[in-house]
């Protein structure tokens, strides 16, 4: 089955628009690598909840919102090896300027999942 990178990303409302372009580009360097699918979806019906919530994870800050994102491999052995090209490609270190970008690393969640149903 296959393998799969979750993230939970803060960004800043008023660079989303620069957000969403950097993420395209850097979705196209996922799939030359060997991503098998790369997806972002924006929070649209995601409430701060009493004890956990994506807005808490992240600790969101006025003025951003939570991007949800994940990225399909078809192993974690593949996924291992893009994941090294990746942050290895040039184009990829001109995308994390953190003020160009309008996220922040640091309270961004990322982690890898073993697909156990696929229906």
């Amino acid at each position: 089955m296959a393998y799969v990178d979750g993230i939970i990303i803060p960004v800043q409302k008023k660079k989303l628009a620069a957000y969403r372009a950097m993420s395209k580009k850097f979705g196209k360097v996922c799939r030359e690598y060997g991503a098998l699918e790369y997806h972002e979806s924006v929070a649209d019906d995601v409430k701060v909840g009493k004890v956990t919530s994506f807005p808490r994870a992240v600790k969101l800050k006025g003025g951003e919102t939570v991007v949800f994102a994940w990225v399909v491999y078809k192993s974690r052995a593949a996924r291992n090896r893009a994941t090294k090209k990746i942050m290895n490609d040039k184009r990829v270190a001109a995308m994390m300027n953190p003020k160009s970008a309008g996220f922040d690393g640091k309270r961004l969640i990322y982690g890898g999942f073993k697909t156990f149903i696929d229906l």
